[in-house]
């Protein structure tokens, strides 16, 4: 009997991984499987997971996922795309729709098997997405189009099926406006700094120039003398100066060059032909394991191996900007900072608190007693007692210190509505922006059910003969408002989706808990700390109609546990009008909006105190005996 380490499908996460690091020239990158959304954070990239069963669709996804990341990582230089990035959303999303195209392009020309993996990406979240069924070109952000249509003009190739329809969509206003440096794609393609002035102005053709910002091109004043001794000095032959910093290694004769994309090339050839050998619609189980007998599935809850859940094929993990078009996010948002316009002081004050807790920025110290340095003026009364005595100096020392990410995760139940959800929102808001002011990552999360009263899980159950405690019985919705990595001010109008109607229904707190962990844990920063806002205990009726009555409670409080007790995240908690000390140690609660300004600032801060005996004090908590 195979062991649950013979997975059918890790030779193949093997040579996928060893083909991505080859195709991404780097061989320190990390790669992982996992349900978290696909992306790299510093040397670290997840792909979606492949199951045992390695299904069709499955493998064609993970290995367009990781051509399309390795071929970013490779081509495309960080400095250049900043230094020619616009200010505004909108000419920035435009911006980098273009550059992700450009790298996909690239891959395409340098190393063609992996045009036919980046179309199968795009296909699915195309599919994802519903593009195939939109008929106006509204409904479509023009970023996206303009992305599709790039990698189509450089590619010649025909898009999957919801992308064409999206870029025929946008295609005559494209055409149109932007015809004219949409014809240099090809000369430029090979050239990020090129590419990124063509950007640019495809980007003022399209009527948002008033957003790129400065131009990086044109010197000031002051560096102008500067630029003409630069220009001597490029006619000199004796520079040793290289203007051009394209892709490639200057240091790199041409034979090496080719060799590496030949060794690429071979590492994509030798990793499809191996896929292709073992996929199938499905995989083969290896010898000695019964085709009908499959192993158990891994349990629901890492917490408690005794929680159910009774079908989860309709939960769903979810963007913001996915379940609201960008016109109602904007008139949320605008609806949100009505109440927050009173608090723009408290922000200031709360920066300066958690800046000091979080230990984002780097503390110093001092070295006493050295030889030489900044004179030790504390000790100078010894030499006035004793002449005979040395001098004493001082050294400043650097302090090594954590990064640190926050994740907030918060309640979007029904009992949230009305006030308690705009004061989750304000929360979340000034949380976000104080922390990010203190050089500290956020994400935001949401969490609630796609339904009342359960969904498709409960239509089932109730098909099925209503089975007796069926575990949990209803579907969730994990909304993501805010990767950690995204920036705020691309994601600020997110969070005006939670004064949406409808959006709030059952919360299921466990599930979302342990959701929340699991991303943070996969996070490359040294310190990571998990709040959670809500309104109290986990409510389902469907769930708590059919099981029994401690059935939420009881796995929240092993997540909990769980959390406690792996001492990789430190988790926090704020109470909006209800007291959540019952179930987690570090907590405070806030009743009114108007708190925010005042005590809230000194609780908030003293939540990320590492001293009980001060978080004590601060908060009013009893000491713990």
């Amino acid at each position: 009997m195979a062991s649950d380490s013979d997975n059918p499908a890790d030779p193949f996460k093997k040579a996928l991984a060893e083909a991505t690091k080859v195709m991404a020239h780097d061989a320190d990158l990390t790669v992982s499987y996992s349900v978290d959304p696909s992306g790299v954070s510093g040397d670290a990239m997840r792909l979606p997971q492949v199951s045992r069963r390695m299904t069709h669709d499955e493998v064609l996804l993970a290995r367009g996922t990781a051509d399309a990341l390795a071929l970013h990582r490779r081509y495309h230089d960080a400095g250049t795309h900043a230094r020619y990035a616009p200010q505004g959303d909108m000419a920035r999303e435009i911006y980098e729709a273009m550059e992700t195209a450009r790298c996909e392009a690239m891959g395409a020309r340098d190393m063609p098997g992996t045009a036919k993996n980046v179309d199968a990406k795009i296909g699915h979240e195309a599919a994802r997405k519903g593009y195939a069924d939109v008929r106006d070109a509204a409904d479509v952000p023009l970023a996206t189009a303009a992305g599709y249509y790039v990698r189509h003009l450089a590619t010649g190739r025909e898009l999957p099926e919801g992308a064409r329809n999206v870029m025929e969509l946008w295609r005559g206003h494209l055409d149109k406006q932007a015809g004219g440096a949409l014809g240099d794609i090809d000369a430029a393609l090979s050239d990020q700094t090129e590419f990124a002035r063509l950007s640019r102005r495809v980007i003022t053709d399209l009527g948002y120039g008033d957003q790129l910002g400065d131009d990086p091109d044109q010197p000031d004043e002051d560096s102008q003398d500067d630029a003409e001794e630069g220009v001597e000095d490029e006619q000199d032959p004796d520079s040793t100066g290289n203007e051009d910093d394209g892709e490639e290694d200057p240091d790199a004769s041409p034979e090496q060059s080719q060799d590496e994309t030949q060794d690429a090339s071979q590492a994509q050839v030798s990793m499809d032909d191996m896929a292709d050998e073992e996929m199938g619609e499905e995989t083969e189980l290896p010898e000695g394991e019964a085709p009908m007998d499959p192993p158990p599935p891994p349990p629901v809850s890492d917490a408690d191996p005794l929680y159910t859940v009774y079908d989860d094929s309709h939960d769903e993990e979810i963007r913001a900007e996915d379940l609201a078009d960008p016109a109602e996010l904007e008139r949320l948002r605008a609806y949100l900072d009505q109440q927050l316009d009173p608090l723009k002081g408290a922000v200031s004050r709360l920066a300066n608190k958690l800046q000091r807790r979080l230990q984002a920025q780097q503390n110093r110290s001092w070295e006493f007693d050295r030889e030489e340095g900044i004179l030790d003026a504390g000790r100078l009364a010894r030499v006035v007692a004793n002449p005979t005595t040395p001098l004493s100096f001082k050294v400043e020392k650097d302090m090594e210190f954590r990064d640190t990410v926050v994740t907030l995760l918060l309640d979007n139940s029904g009992s949230m509505r009305g006030r308690p959800i705009s004061i989750a929102a304000i929360c979340a808001d000034v949380l976000a922006r104080t922390l990010e002011r203190c050089s500290v990552k956020v994400e935001i999360l949401g969490f609630t059910t796609r339904a009342w009263k359960g969904g498709m899980a409960r239509e089932a159950w109730l098909n099925e003969g209503r089975p007796q405690q069926p575990g949990r019985l209803n579907d969730l919705r994990h909304i993501i408002y805010k990767g950690a990595d995204a920036p705020w001010r691309r994601t600020r109008s997110n969070l005006g989706l939670m004064m949406k109607e409808g959006l709030l229904k059952e919360n299921i707190d466990g599930e979302a808990l342990e959701w929340a962990h699991r991303r943070l844990v996969g996070r490359p920063e040294a310190r990571k700390i998990l709040m959670v806002i809500s309104d109290g205990a986990p409510v389902d009726d469907s769930t708590l109609s059919v099981n029994p009555a401690n059935f939420l409670e009881k796995h929240l409080r092993d997540v909990i546990a769980m959390v406690e007790r792996k001492k990789a995240v430190e988790l926090l908690a704020i109470g909006i009008g209800h007291d959540v000390n019952r179930y987690y140690d570090r907590a405070v609660t806030i009743t009114d909006v108007e708190q925010l300004a005042g005590a809230m600032t000194e609780q908030l801060a003293s939540l990320f105190d590492s001293d009980p005996r001060a978080r004590a004090r601060v908060m009013g908590m009893k000491r713990a005996s």
